[in-house]
């Protein structure tokens, strides 16, 4: 299958608004290469333990935002509208840096695994560690391992996100833990959720390309008897209850979501939202709250944010 690479050049304080410009014509996912990242994240203990920064192909000061799009009817359109969209933020925002779109086709095959030499082992919780499957890992003791193969799905464990719902799912989930996945991309959540101990986890994605690589990673990790990843919409495909819902996704999904979260909620049900920006913090917890949920914490790494609601005291008993 052939796709299209659409390039930005733009600004590390710009990687966000850039970002929703593609999620705004359904791309599936993006890539950020931005060194400034890097650098940060090569600050923290145990981050960035085996990355060679001197990899990464950037002949540029500042970042690239990449996002993938298939042939189709309507391709030229959706280019043009990026194209727009990103002159408009460049006339806003008063940055000509912002002026560099380009365009490039890119095969399946070749996309699925020209990035793999950037990706490496990576201890992104208390305990979790997510190793690719290709690389070569001696786990430490109490360390639990993700063998990961992400594919075209979005979810290497690398990001932010995926760092603060790790954390926040090492210190919620029991043992008799049902986990609910929603966008399970990779599955990289719901094997995590699996390997902490969780009795049952469903992960659900929209994308059958990444219902396909989930299932296959759950393979890989031996934990098919403990998760169920479907294909489909959540409201569509689950009919039940679970006691913590993770979903990595973005803000505006999220807001979608809390309006129906609180039917596949126990009382005692934790909501896990991230993939959320610091500008839209406020609009999302205000979005929970007015939907009966009580925001219990809001964590921040970088730019990101996670946030930890339950089901307020008025519907407790519903």
């Amino acid at each position: 299958m052939k796709w299209y690479e659409v390039k930005i050049k733009t600004t590390s304080e710009l990687v966000d608004l850039v970002c929703d410009i593609l999620y705004d014509v359904g791309v599936g996912g993006v890539v950020i290469e931005d060194p400034n990242d890097l650098i940060i994240n090569m600050k923290e203990e145990t981050s960035w333990d085996y990355f060679d920064i001197n990899s990464l192909d950037i002949d540029y000061e500042g970042a690239v935002v990449k996002g993938y799009l298939p042939e189709s009817e309507d391709l030229l359109d959706k280019i043009e509208l990026i194209k727009q969209n990103v002159n408009n933020l460049s006339k806003e925002k008063g940055d000509n840096k912002l002026n560099q779109v380009t365009t490039a086709e890119v095969y399946e095959e070749d996309w699925a695994n020209s990035w793999k030499k950037y990706y490496k082992p990576k201890k992104i919780g208390q305990r979790v560690v997510v190793k690719p499957t290709w690389e070569y890992y001696i786990a430490e003791e109490n360390e639990v391992v993700i063998e990961l193969d992400p594919g075209m799905a979005f979810g290497t464990g690398t990001h932010e996100t995926t760092t603060m719902c790790t954390r926040l799912l090492e210190k919620n989930i029991k043992k008799d833990s049902t986990v609910y996945d929603i966008g399970c991309g990779s599955g990289i959540l719901s094997i995590i959720a699996a390997k902490l101990g969780a009795k049952e986890v469903i992960g659900v994605d929209i994308d059958e390309v990444a219902y396909k690589v989930s299932k296959a990673n759950v393979q890989i990790n031996h934990v098919e008897n403990i998760v169920d990843v479907r294909h489909g919409n959540l409201m569509d495909v689950i009919d039940g209850k679970a006691d913590i819902i993770v979903a990595n996704i973005i803000a505006d999904i999220i807001k979608i979501l809390a309006k129906d979260i609180t039917k596949f909620m126990k009382p005692s049900s934790k909501f896990i939202a991230s993939g959320i920006i610091l500008d839209k913090v406020d609009d999302v917890t205000g979005v929970l709250e007015d939907n009966g949920l009580e925001v219990m914490c809001v964590e921040k790494l970088g730019e990101w944010v996670a946030i930890v609601s339950q089901l307020g005291a008025e519907n407790k008993d519903e």
